[in-house]
């Protein structure tokens, strides 16, 4: 490193700034507090410089440590590449890839997108997986997919993202399952009495969401979209559905919309996701580009 600083110390210095403390950092880089401690002070005393005031409660930035950071963090970001780029060469073709569909994505479309892809790389192995709500974000963010087909926070900047489609989510119930007639103006409180369906987020440690949920209503939950459209056309409870799924049943009038001034749907922007800070091997490259190529000319502008 440059006249003996290393990298660790530079690891340190940035850890402590944005943990906020000594034994923060320490707890982030798994390191004994008094080795994060002395690599900061060795970095100050071999640059000859304050970076940082300890005379408070809490360290905080001299003037100089302010500037150093800027350009410690730039350092370390690039570092951060360099690693993800010598891993992508030493990868080789990759034996497997995972990929989660999310239970809001058109199965068939998306289905014949990947046997396409995967048609012309027998020597990878798909694996498939489908998971609810915010088990697919959980799954790519525990290492466990290579690439989701869900709707994202795209404000997030751990995503790199491929927009889709956007898929239109109507609240449906079968005919006769209201003892009221349907109108614009059926409210919250009107549907409390009746059972609502809504899709298990299959997620295992983090918080489970729901959406559209009426609090205090009855709810029962299922573990995919077909077995909620069949509940819903059995007239078992009502609920959102994503319209592509319920076309025909929407001509049929086997569903019927109570879209209105309080239920108002919803649209989902469906994605192609994968991780913006991991490394990725040739073959999940290939899949990455010819989606985007694919849906360009599906969607011209898109991508």
């Amino acid at each position: 490193m440059l006249d003996g600083i290393t990298l660790h110390q530079l690891q340190c210095f940035e850890a402590v700034v944005s943990e906020g403390s000594f034994q923060a950092a320490a707890d982030k880089l798994r390191r004994a507090q008094p080795t994060v401690s002395a690599a900061v002070k060795n970095l100050e005393a071999q640059l000859q410089l304050t970076l940082l005031d300890r005379s408070g409660y809490r360290v905080t930035l001299t003037e100089a440590g302010r500037s150093f950071l800027e350009r410690t963090r730039v350092f370390l970001h690039e570092m951060q590449r360099l690693r993800d780029h010598a891993a992508q060469l030493a990868m080789g073709e990759e034996s497997e890839l995972h990929v989660v569909i999310g239970d809001v994505s058109p199965l068939p479309q998306t289905l014949a997108l990947l046997r396409r892809f995967f048609d012309g790389c027998p020597g990878t192995k798909l694996h498939l997986h489908f998971e609810a709500v915010s088990g697919p974000w959980e799954r790519l963010f525990d290492g466990e997919a290579d690439l989701i087909f869900h709707y994202i926070e795209k404000s997030d900047p751990r995503y790199e993202f491929i927009d889709l489609f956007p898929t239109k989510v109507i609240p449906v119930v079968a005919p006769g399952f209201l003892r009221f007639p349907i109108t614009k103006s059926i409210t919250p409180e009107q549907m409390r009495d009746y059972v609502q369906c809504v899709i298990r987020d299959t997620a295992r440690h983090s918080e489970p969401r729901s959406y559209y949920l009426i609090e205090g209503a009855q709810s029962w939950t299922v573990t995919d979209q077909l077995m909620k459209k069949e509940l819903i056309v059995q007239g078992m409870g009502w609920g959102h559905m994503p319209r592509y799924m319920i076309e025909q049943e929407l001509r049929d009038k086997t569903l019927l919309p109570i879209s209105g001034k309080h239920f108002r749907g919803g649209q989902v922007e469906l994605v192609a996701a994968r991780r913006r800070d991991s490394p990725h091997g040739p073959i999940a490259n290939r899949l990455w580009h010819y989606i985007a190529e694919e849906i360009e000319q599906m969607i011209p502008g898109a991508g």
